[in-house]
């Protein structure tokens, strides 16, 4: 999730090289997933004017032009891979430069030339502080370029399409960016309206922190942090923190956000004691010798540590069971809705008896049993469009009995099974036509049936034919 000191940062380097430059030339990318306005038009509208300001609340950056509309960027929720042209150059454990992941989060911005953040996500590989000119220059993942009239080139870059890229009128009065709560940095409360506002909030406090609409530019590193650093439980809920707690984290959210901005997010010059230093890996290990752990808090995963972040009161005897699954490959914790554009609950997948250790149930169908010994998922032939199937008879055979004294005779497959509907080939699976039986021909069965003497008719018969004694 994107942070405020990465976001502060690109606009600080906006503000610092290119107000008071004329846009000279402008491409947009042919990408309505990320690009809401009409390309053509968003382009036309950028040439010739001149950049006034750059603006942030939260996590969405725009342009202030010296008329409108102007380009507004919302920075997505999730981590992203650097593009070959990075700009980012984080100091390593070795000395060495390292590169770390777009702000890591989907969408960043790049100045040719100029060195935007140090802010550290994951050690990758060496690279430059500033783009080279054997890079690709603009990166194919640019979703917004920009030339202006001194020479200078940024671009607003998003290789896994999470962000969004607008043009508006007035993008203070309009949705997402009217929607957002006080900004972290620029309008902090004061700690009574701090307090009064945690009295009303009955979720958890790891959840509100995270929502936008009630402080924007909070995400999940820095919840973690203010969070350990006020010794507050990520469940707890926000109604029943005290006093104490509440100014606490008050101060603790303060501090953090000033101090990641001063220094750029410059992920090395952090406070070593901070838990942002120790939370990345599968294996965190443990900070000041405490060992931190993985909870899922607010749907997303949370780095803690149990020994100094207690519940409190009627929450006191509530156990926290850790989760080793909420770790993402790369090592950092799994974000919720990681490779989706919109976070949204997944649906529940059966997990096969096999899987679990158990053995077959006796109700399986052995027809729907994967090679595994589990059982199939539906859509698991690979259908990309995971559909219910349609109920398939199963002969007798098949499930070890015999043919049933009721079968039709003629519906019996060359194997002895009762053979299943449409098994001539046709595609369609229809049920099939009854026949009607011509009365005549009934007519006939019965006059056979009735003509045909009977065993007890024969024996009368034949005892009539018998000799008598005194014939013979």
């Amino acid at each position: 999730m994107p942070e405020l000191p990465e976001v502060e940062a690109a606009r600080r380097a906006l503000e610092a090289h290119c107000v008071g430059r004329r846009i000279r030339r402008c491409a947009v990318a042919d990408d309505p997933k990320v690009v809401l306005s009409d390309r053509v038009a968003f382009e036309r509208a950028m040439v010739g004017r001149t950049i006034v300001a750059a603006r942030r609340r939260g996590k969405n950056l725009w342009l202030r032009l010296d008329a409108p509309p102007f380009p507004s960027f919302q920075f997505g929720q999730y981590s992203v891979l650097p593009p070959p042209h990075t700009s980012i150059q984080l100091p390593s454990r070795s000395g060495g430069p390292m590169v770390g992941d777009d702000l890591g989060m989907a969408g960043a911005i790049y100045i040719k030339g100029v060195a935007v953040t140090k802010y550290k996500r994951r050690v990758l590989i060496p690279a430059s502080s500033a783009v080279k000119s054997t890079d690709e220059w603009p990166s194919k993942y640019s979703k917004f370029f920009v030339e202006l009239d001194d020479g200078l080139e940024f671009s607003f870059t998003d290789k896994r399409r999470f962000a969004r890229v607008r043009l508006f009128d007035d993008p203070e009065t309009v949705p997402p960016i009217s929607e957002l709560g006080p900004d972290a940095l620029f309008e902090p409360m004061s700690v009574d309206n701090f307090v009064e506002s945690l009295r009303k909030k009955k979720i958890g406090i790891k959840a509100l922190l995270l929502d936008q609409s009630f402080v924007s530019g909070i995400g999940n590193w820095i919840a973690d942090e203010v969070l350990y650093q006020s010794r507050t439980h990520p469940l707890q809920i926000a109604s029943s923190l005290t006093r104490e707690s509440c100014e606490a984290l008050h101060q603790s959210i303060q501090e953090v956000v000033k101090y990641a901005v001063d220094v750029d997010a410059d992920s090395g010059r952090f406070p070593i004691e901070w838990l942002f230093h120790h939370r990345w890996g599968k294996n965190p290990g443990k900070v000041d010798g405490k060992k931190i752990e993985f909870i899922t808090a607010g749907g997303r995963t949370t780095a803690y540590v149990p020994q100094l972040q207690k519940l409190t009161g009627t929450q006191s005897g509530k156990a926290v069971v850790a989760d080793p699954r909420q770790v993402s490959n790369d090592g950092d914790a799994k974000e919720a809705g990681e490779d989706d554009d919109d976070p949204k609950p997944r649906k529940r997948v059966a997990i096969s008896r096999a899987a679990r250790g158990k053995p077959p149930s006796r109700k399986t169908n052995p027809m729907q049993v994967s090679e595994d010994g589990g059982a199939k998922e539906v859509g698991a032939d690979g259908d990309d469009d995971l559909k219910p199937r349609k109920r398939v008879a199963i002969s007798r055979a098949a499930r070890g009995k015999p043919p049933s004294r009721k079968t039709n005779p003629m519906e019996v497959s060359e194997d002895g099974g009762a053979k299943e509907v449409g098994a001539d080939g046709d595609d369609d699976l229809k049920p099939r036509k009854r026949v009607a039986t011509s009365r005549v021909a009934r007519g006939q069965q019965n006059k056979d049936a009735a003509s045909a003497p009977s065993r007890k008719t024969e024996e009368i018969a034949g005892a009539k034919k018998k000799p008598s004694i005194e014939q013979g």
